[in-house]
């Protein structure tokens, strides 16, 4: 996606905009990208070299977070954002459905698209758990609280969080092969029609559904666990990102695949946008027909993507408890390493955003001083064409991939040694990992240098 989203570029970009983001990639091309992705890779193979001279207690220490003052739950702010997020919830769909046909000018697609996707998921895993305060299912579930005791039902133990698993495969699928994902009424009805199986889940089954079977707040609960800001012990804290990887709990099996799908289904967003996946399908980048003519592939694309990354990482986990002479299953080890890819993932949705995130959140700022009658903002892609605001862009893509990869290096050292492992097992058993991570930091880094078509 390069515009909001490709169907937005298709239908409703004007020239300019549509040229403004070609002249950004066309200045990433002309950068010296091929050095900046070795020098990427370089650094994560310096990591793993350092990971295995130095002392465990160096990488655990790392992580270990600073207190800062105590904190009493969600406090009445909290409370109230969420009751609030269940009429704005209603209304954003109402306008979807019934107001502007534009997808830049209707405030549903720019909430769902821009400010959750794009900005709210990123904030998410920087500065902290916010989607905590504003959930809309939540504030249903405060609500409900207030008029029952207890929900008729019991959340059976065997579904586990695998319809949170395929709630977020629906999201995205939706989002990558739904060929009008940005149309206002279409996107009300799907929005609409989730929300409602959503509340019908929190009516019948309680909050436990929220963190077991509501896809999008699994995945921003997921996301938070990155961000150097939480709650540790009844404290406020602030460590290292993704200290609260280090130092939790092995997840569930469905909670574990979910996290890889994360990481699966994001590289596949940037993936089917460039040539190499437009020359797969027989394609002229020049001459795209559209995605209603491609839902088939991207569809296949998708799953294959997600396919391969869990095989590859359990093949790598499997392979480095053979070299370190482990007993331990893969199932097992999958579960405990599954959270160290999520500053991945992360990452690459920071990277991937940030470009559509500069340009169509000046649409955001312009509907909102327009309501309030501050004005006639002025939206402008004229930063995408100088050469400097777009090497500055693609440094802080690229910055944030390599960082993402670090940490994850990071996490996977320190979480083989609380499993007991001792610092020469934790290196020898984490070697095929490591080349799997330096493998993904290069992969990562050409998705974001190679030419776009779609």
């Amino acid at each position: 996606m390069k515009h909001l989203l490709a169907a937005v570029v298709l239908w409703t970009a004007t020239a300019r905009a549509a040229q403004a983001h070609a002249t950004e990639q066309g200045f990433v091309l002309l950068l010296p990208t091929d050095i900046y992705i070795a020098a990427g890779g370089a650094v994560v193979v310096l990591t793993v070299v350092l990971l295995a001279v130095l002392p465990g207690r160096v990488a655990a220490a790392a992580f270990r977070p600073v207190t800062l003052w105590r904190t009493r739950g969600k406090g009445l702010a909290g409370q109230a954002g969420r009751v609030l997020a269940v009429p704005l919830l209603v209304w954003l769909v109402w306008q979807g459905w019934a107001g502007s046909r534009d997808p830049l000018g209707n405030p549903l697609t720019l909430a769902v698209w821009v400010v959750f996707w794009m900005a709210l998921v990123s904030a998410q895993g920087v500065v902290g758990d916010l989607w905590a305060r504003i959930n809309p299912w939540g504030g249903a579930a405060l609500l409900l609280a207030r008029v029952r005791r207890r929900a008729p039902l019991h959340y059976p133990r065997a579904m586990g969080h695998w319809p949170g698993v395929i709630g977020f495969l629906g999201f995205a699928g939706f989002l990558l092969a739904d060929p009008a994902p940005a149309d206002p009424a279409r996107l009300a009805l799907v929005a609409g029609g989730y929300a409602l199986a959503m509340l019908a889940g929190v009516v019948l089954l309680g909050r436990r559904w929220l963190v077991r079977g509501e896809a999008l707040t699994l995945l921003m609960r997921a996301y938070a666990r990155v961000a150097a800001v939480g709650r540790w012990d009844g404290r406020r804290a602030l460590g290292l990102p993704g200290w609260r990887i280090a130092r939790g709990r092995r997840p569930a099996p469905g909670h574990a695949v979910l996290l890889l799908l994360l990481l699966g289904s994001g590289s596949f967003d940037g993936l089917n946008e460039t040539f190499l996946w437009l020359d797969l399908l027989a394609i002229n980048p020049l001459e795209f027909p559209g995605r209603s003519a491609v839902i088939g592939p991207n569809l296949a694309g998708l799953a294959l993507a997600n396919a391969a990354l869990l095989l590859v990482f359990s093949g790598a986990l499997w392979l480095g408890a053979r070299l370190a002479g482990m007993r331990e299953g893969v199932a097992a080890l999958f579960c405990r390493f599954a959270p160290t890819l999520l500053p991945i993932a992360l990452a690459y949705h920071i990277a991937h955003y940030l470009p559509s995130l500069l340009l169509d959140g000046q649409y955001v700022w312009a509907g909102i001083a327009e309501a309030l009658h501050l004005g006639h903002p002025h939206v402008t892609a004229g930063f995408m064409s100088s050469p400097g605001p777009v090497r500055a862009i693609w440094l802080v893509q690229a910055g944030a991939v390599v960082v993402g990869h670090v940490i994850a290096l990071m996490l996977a050292h320190v979480i083989a040694l609380r499993a007991g492992q001792s610092a020469w097992r934790a290196t020898l058993g984490q070697a095929p990992l490591a080349l799997f991570m330096v493998g993904y930091t290069i992969f990562g880094l050409w998705l974001l240098a190679t030419p776009r078509g779609a």
